[in-house]
């Protein structure tokens, strides 16, 4: 689906327009919301990005961050924003559940709504949307549509940063969910100025003291490895929260190090919050974790990088993550 055209006619006059993102925004949420923020206001636009939930610190470098209204510590201000917009941008999410309450006030508001996400399966709550679904992340597609309607010459060090940013993240420094496109749009965002070195350090060499000594635990005292299934198995429970004192952003990237070990093609991330238990799954090549996700944890995502969650004993949900292991992973011979 590409409503590329129909989206150009909409932002080809000044008007007030919200931009959000989903739930615990990660570098993609946050670099395409920025980007396609700034983009709008060199035309000439009234934009306001709103997520549901504050973003992680290591993000805060970038430019327009702190513009951002958080649905969750200002939702009277931000309610107001969204009732006014007259048209509504969604990235990088395909169901208004993603976005919590921001989702109902979107739903009741009169705006046109925009979708542009690259997870599969999108829920029809949009007016107009692109999606693809192979692409490396939302803000590649931000910027493939920027260069549709012919105004990628309009993108500069600012933008390119914000995109390069989700490219990086949700590409994990270009490992995996990449394409042809991934390599020439990060190219093209280099032409014109962005320091990928910089971005490099900024986003994945700002590890606090603490963060350092929560993945070491993670690594010595919370990791199983099931070696016949390819698969690999972090936990934090509630005592983890409280020892370490976790908070939003500690435990980001701690998955994907399980990828790091021979032979492990599969990895597994379980935190107990305090209502809810949360997962992360990531694989490598043909090995799929989103119909897994999907399956029995009420969640999905991408082939390679899904998302799910659970209710109940953190024990009984370990218990069936490898009850259905077999199910969605051959063994090894």
């Amino acid at each position: 689906m590409n409503d590329t055209p129909q989206i150009k006619d909409l932002i080809g006059f000044p008007q007030d327009i919200v931009i959000t993102s989903h739930r615990n925004p990660d570098g993609d949420a946050i670099g395409s919301t920025l980007a396609l923020a700034a983009f709008l206001r060199k035309m000439n636009h009234t934009v306001q990005v709103i997520l549901p939930s504050e973003y992680p610190d290591v993000y805060g470098f970038l430019k327009g961050i702190d513009d951002i209204l958080i649905y969750d510590l200002e939702p009277a201000k931000s309610d107001e924003y969204i009732k006014n917009a007259k048209l509504t941008f969604c990235l990088d999410f395909n169901s208004l559940e993603r976005i919590d309450k921001v989702g109902m006030s979107i739903k009741e508001s009169n705006a046109k709504i925009v979708m542009i996400d690259h997870h599969m399966d999108p829920e029809p709550f949009y007016d107009h949307g692109i999606s693809t679904p192979a692409a490396s992340s939302t803000c590649e597609m931000v910027y493939i549509f920027m260069k549709d309607i012919g105004k990628d010459d309009m993108v500069d060090r600012e933008i390119g940063e914000a995109l390069m940013t989700g490219i990086l993240t949700d590409t994990g420094s270009f490992k995996h969910n990449t394409n042809q496109n991934t390599y020439q749009i990060a190219g093209q965002l280099k032409a014109k100025g962005v320091d990928d070195y910089y971005l490099q350090d900024k986003i994945f060499n700002s590890m606090t003291e603490k963060q350092l000594r929560l993945l070491g635990h993670c690594l010595n005292n919370r990791m199983e490895l099931i070696p016949k299934h390819k698969t690999g198995i972090i936990f934090l429970n509630k005592h983890d929260y409280e020892v370490f004192d976790i908070q939003r952003g500690d435990s980001e990237g701690i998955v994907n190090y399980l990828l790091m070990v021979k032979h492990i093609d599969v990895a597994i991330f379980v935190r107990q919050q305090p209502k809810i238990i949360k997962m992360s799954f990531r694989s490598k090549g043909d090995i799929s974790v989103q119909a897994l996700a999907r399956d029995h944890f009420k969640g999905g995502g991408h082939k390679n990088a899904s998302g799910g969650h659970a209710y109940g004993s953190l024990n009984k949900v370990l218990d069936k993550i490898k009850s259905v292991i077999p199910d969605y992973i051959p063994p090894l011979n």
